[in-house]
């Protein structure tokens, strides 16, 4: 008997047929003599027009009370599919967030849990219950609704499998596992089989829709192994473990893009200590992510800072820069919008040499211009124009031979 947990996002639970397909699966676990624990979003657009009633209802919806009204959607997935399956003669129960004992902070929003009280959860399951759990929420100390931010229900179900120290956490999604890349760009993109935390991590951070990024976190802190697969057949997805050995044998694993990076650059900024604290303070501050830091010193005590951040973030960052380049004394503040950063990914990195000299020559095979540059341990990343950004995935898929079985 294994304990399991699955989460099925909104495409999965789009509507009563849908979740009527969802029964059957859980079902089919639990005659298997499974423990089955299943983790909801709500259905597909509904925390959309949620968000849209709210803003007719006040030009700044308060935080506290729209979480409140977000938690609803997946409320209401719980409870029509454990009223399914009580229809069908199976003994069910939902649970709210905090009813599953999922305590947050206090960011109303974008909430991180702190901890979870899995006894609810269990005794239900002991008593031969298939447990229903609202994902995306939780509950701070002072007992008020949470919400954990888009893509919450994965860190939900990878963080209760966590507590539960459930055998799987399986992630049902619309794709059926994690590619070599998008496969809507690139043709001849694989399905992987197995892919470690590391890796996933990078590719959730670097632009890859398959996992949020912080259930990725969870996972790999918690070792919980996830098995992310789709909802629409019966195929075996994408194992995310541990590394193992045999990992680094593949030099790169995958090919990521973002397109939501915009560039800002102070130009001619003085070369002296604390100049770059002037310049990232005030964005912290402001709670904007900056992503790739770039500086270029030039003659006479001056450099150039380049940095990227968020398109959301853009129009806020880029009058914070040209404020600090007033005060510390910039020549300019230079931007862009229309770039993009495309990254391989790899363990295989760790222990290859050549693998920058072979991305680098296959982008300038098509005379594609590097920007900015920046890496880790297993990810190389390259900030270009996005008129060739879907090229660049395919010239790279392409030259790291990804197309192949390995």
């Amino acid at each position: 008997m294994a304990l399991r947990v699955q989460k099925y996002g909104g495409t999965s639970v789009a509507d009563i047929e849908c979740i009527n397909n969802v029964a059957d699966r859980v079902v089919k676990a639990h005659d298997q003599g499974d423990k089955v624990v299943v983790v909801l979003s709500a259905m597909a657009g509904v925390t959309d027009k949620l968000i849209a009633l709210a803003k007719q209802a006040s030009d700044t919806p308060d935080k506290r009370e729209l979480d409140v009204l977000l938690a609803t959607g997946e409320q209401t997935t719980a409870s029509l599919l454990a009223m399914i399956l009580k229809s069908r003669g199976y003994k069910a129960k939902s649970f709210l967030g905090f009813q599953a004992g999922i305590k947050t902070d206090t960011f109303s929003g974008k909430a991180r849990i702190l901890d979870i009280n899995g006894d609810n959860v269990m005794q239900a399951l002991d008593n031969g219950h298939i447990c229903v759990i609202a994902g995306f929420q939780g509950a701070d100390e002072n007992g008020a609704i949470t919400t954990l931010g888009r893509g919450g229900s994965d860190t939900s179900a990878v963080a209760i499998a966590s507590s539960l120290k459930a055998d799987v956490c399986e992630i049902f999604t619309d794709v059926d596992g994690v590619y070599t890349t998008d496969p809507r760009i690139c043709s001849t993109a694989r399905k992987i089989k197995t892919i470690s935390y590391e890796e996933m991590l990078e590719m959730a951070i670097l632009g890859a829709k398959v996992l949020q990024i912080r259930s990725v976190e969870f996972a790999k802190k918690f070792n919980v192994p996830v098995h992310v697969r789709s909802s629409f057949n019966e195929e075996e997805g994408t194992m995310v473990i541990n590394e193992s050995s045999d990992m680094e044998s593949v030099v790169v694993s995958g090919v990521t893009l973002d397109m939501n990076e915009a560039r800002i650059t102070l130009k001619c900024v003085p070369d002296q200590p604390g100049i770059s604290a002037k310049i990232f303070t005030p964005l912290a501050e402001a709670e904007i992510m900056v992503d790739m830091i770039i500086q270029n010193t030039r003659s006479g005590g001056e450099t150039d800072i380049t940095f990227t951040v968020t398109k959301d973030d853009f129009e806020r960052a880029k009058e914070i820069s040209e404020k600090v380049a007033e005060e510390i004394d910039a020549e300019d503040v230079l931007t862009g919008e229309e770039i993009a950063k495309v990254s391989v990914i790899g363990l295989g990195m760790k222990s290859h040499s050549g693998v920058a000299a072979t991305m680098f020559k296959a982008l300038a095979s098509e005379n594609i211009n590097i920007r900015l540059i920046s890496t880790s341990e297993i990810r190389i990343s390259c900030i270009i124009l996005a008129k060739y950004a879907e090229l660049a995935v395919r010239t790279l898929h392409c030259a790291f031979n990804l197309d192949k079985e390995k």
